[in-house]
């Protein structure tokens, strides 16, 4: 599990990025936590510099748009999905626990 922060430091409509295993963004829609992987798929930008609308992120470089619940790019110019992740709260403290899931497909890491 990743140390995010406490739930206070991501207001609703904001977004924070931590580090795991590669960069992951942190997104708070109508009091709801959401985590993906912070990079964009189509090209090397950081989501959470991105605009939320709803339950999506629109990266800030060329408006590749991806669903927070699924990692989904809604269309071009991404192609590829985003890894989703488990946020989880306790005692108002936020954690993220990386996921092997890309959309529908589980990923298997080199150390399986």
């Amino acid at each position: 599990m990743i140390y995010v922060g406490e739930i206070a430091d991501i207001p609703v409509g904001e977004s924070v990025r931590v580090q795991g295993s590669a960069a992951i963004a942190v997104f708070n829609v109508d009091g709801e936590l959401y985590a993906i992987d912070d990079t964009c798929t189509h090209q090397d930008a950081s989501l959470s510099d991105g605009w939320l609308e709803g339950c999506a992120v629109e990266c800030p470089l060329h408006a590749a748009c991806f669903d927070l619940r699924t990692g989904r790019p809604s269309g071009p110019p991404a192609k590829k999905p985003v890894r989703t992740h488990q946020v989880t709260v306790a005692d108002g403290l936020v954690y993220v626990e990386e996921s092997v899931r890309v959309g529908d497909r589980e990923l298997v890491p080199a150390d399986r």
